[in-house]
């Protein structure tokens, strides 16, 4: 006897349908979802621009041949690089996600939505240069036509609710950390999807895009994790971006696709990758993700160690002049954090430092602040970090965990009491929604702003701040700006 595999091509996978028409064809109807959305591209670069000024992310920037010059290509905002779509994509990627410091998303899967932006932004710029300029490259999908010739900041910030839209919901059901493989496979997904409809795809090649997307697997988590927490973690966003450009133009040339790339018996990503579970959307695809996202305003630290820093700078004054009296540190969290960043031994570099609980509460309470330089080793070397990291006993709330998965609540707690030698202690201090949570929204924007001014100062100076901040003020003039006018007034 033998037995025959059925060589029938079936029909696309239904989640790649419904990734495409929503990618397509999707409008998006909340104001709140825009308004989120033009603060969230002023932090995402912020992000960036704070980048440039560490070595260990410049050093990866740029073409990959040098000397390499493209005609109107895509650039990189803070620096004067003009490169390829799918080299800007790498570029802008890895210096939004390189401290650690842009939005989250915490769900079965976590993530930084504006991850996506080093797709979304290289690629919309290359088609505005290009479009306004009068070229129409090969490399542009049929559909491009229906957009208007001057590609404008409204695009821009549609392409970019519908990624993290794409990238949200898909981590509100799946975890795919749980079978050992990366969140930037969402990053890769819901660019290449979006990054596929902004060219000028039909749906099937749309649908094809996605399917490639899949294919490809996913990274290891084993550079988030101890004993293996590296500098990769910072750029493997721009990776997946760059990626999702690539196989966008690759399928925009008529490449075929893989239809059952998840549902194949076998040999597809659901039995191959996530141990037979279904890959599936929790909700129908709208504007939700934008709507919640979390944004890093206050600290660049893993999401699960937001509120615990707050904690620590409450705890500072009363603690700074006592630290060497300190018998032990109380921290009380959530499972996730303990799974994630619960750390003790050495600490080897600053991927490893900010991926560590105990090490960033040190640091807040020690200094009352936290920023990127007190994960570089020259803070790290200071004795009391550890000295105090060795009195910290985390425990798990388990009403916090429960919170943390609750989708009307999505706390992120975490609790901090301090109890000295002779007997006293400091209040149970406890701060269950960080500053960039929704529900503290109004609270945080003004935040947000100053950490962008901040950022832009630093880099372009006081008046060119200035004015980079009075494009995000006035939301009506920033969303009819064409994007090539807007990515300009970035550059060096």
């Amino acid at each position: 006897m033998s037995s025959h595999i059925s060589n029938v091509r079936p029909a696309p996978d239904q989640l790649l349908v419904d990734l495409a028409d929503y990618a397509l064809n999707a409008q998006i109807a909340s104001d709140e979802a825009y308004d989120t959305a033009r603060w969230c591209l002023a932090d995402t670069l912020a992000c960036g621009i704070m980048a440039l000024a560490y070595p260990a992310c410049t050093k990866l920037l740029g073409p990959v041949v040098p000397g390499t010059a493209i005609v109107n290509g895509a650039r990189v905002p803070g620096t004067s690089y003009e490169l390829d779509p799918v080299q800007a994509a790498f570029n802008i990627g890895a210096i939004v996600r390189w401290l650690d410091f842009n939005d989250t998303w915490l769900a079965a899967e976590w993530g930084h939505p504006s991850d996506n932006l080093g797709a979304i932004l290289a690629t919309s710029d290359w088609i505005s240069r290009n479009l306004a300029a009068g070229v129409q490259p090969a490399a542009f999908g049929s559909q491009l036509s229906a957009l208007n010739s001057q590609l404008k900041v409204r695009d821009l910030l549609t392409f970019m609710i519908k990624a993290h839209e794409i990238q949200g919901v898909l981590a509100l059901a799946n975890s795919f950390n749980r079978v050992g493989l990366d969140h930037v496979l969402l990053v890769r997904v819901a660019s290449t999807a979006v990054t596929a409809a902004m060219l000028g795809g039909t749906r099937d090649q749309v649908i094809n895009a996605i399917s490639h997307a899949w294919l490809d697997g996913s990274a290891l988590r084993t550079y988030r994790h101890a004993p293996n927490t590296g500098s990769r973690k910072s750029w493997a966003a721009g990776d997946a971006t760059s990626r999702a450009v690539r196989l966008a133009l690759i399928a925009l040339t008529g490449e075929m696709g893989y239809p059952s790339v998840l549902t194949a018996k076998t040999w597809g990503f659901q039995d191959v990758s996530f141990k037979g579970n279904p890959v599936k959307l929790a909700r129908p695809l709208g504007s939700y993700v934008m709507e919640h996202v979390l944004f890093k305003i206050s600290f660049p630290a893993e999401f699960h160690a937001q509120t615990a820093v707050e904690c620590a700078l409450q705890l500072h004054p009363e603690v700074r002049d006592r630290l060497d009296q300190i018998e032990r540190i109380e921290m009380t969290t959530h499972e996730s954090a303990i799974r994630i960043i619960d750390k003790t031994g050495p600490l080897h570099n600053p991927a490893d430092r900010d991926h560590c609980l105990q090490y960033m509460a040190a640091i807040g309470l020690i200094f009352g602040e936290l920023t990127a330089d007190h994960y570089e080793d020259k803070i790290a070397a200071d004795p009391r970090i550890d000295a105090l990291r060795a009195k910290m006993v985390v425990t798990e709330d388990k009403q916090y965990s429960r919170d943390y998965l609750d989708p009307e609540k999505r706390s992120i707690a975490n609790a901090i009491q301090v109890f000295f030698r002779d007997g006293t202690h400091t209040e149970h201090i406890e701060v269950h929604y960080p500053l960039g949570h929704r529900r503290r929204r109004k609270e945080g924007i003004p935040v947000l702003q100053q950490k962008a001014r901040d950022a832009f100062t630093a880099h372009y100076g006081k008046d060119k701040a200035a004015q980079l901040m009075a494009l995000f003020a006035d939301r009506t003039k920033l969303e009819t700006m064409p994007v090539h006018e807007f990515v300009s007034a970035f550059m060096k």
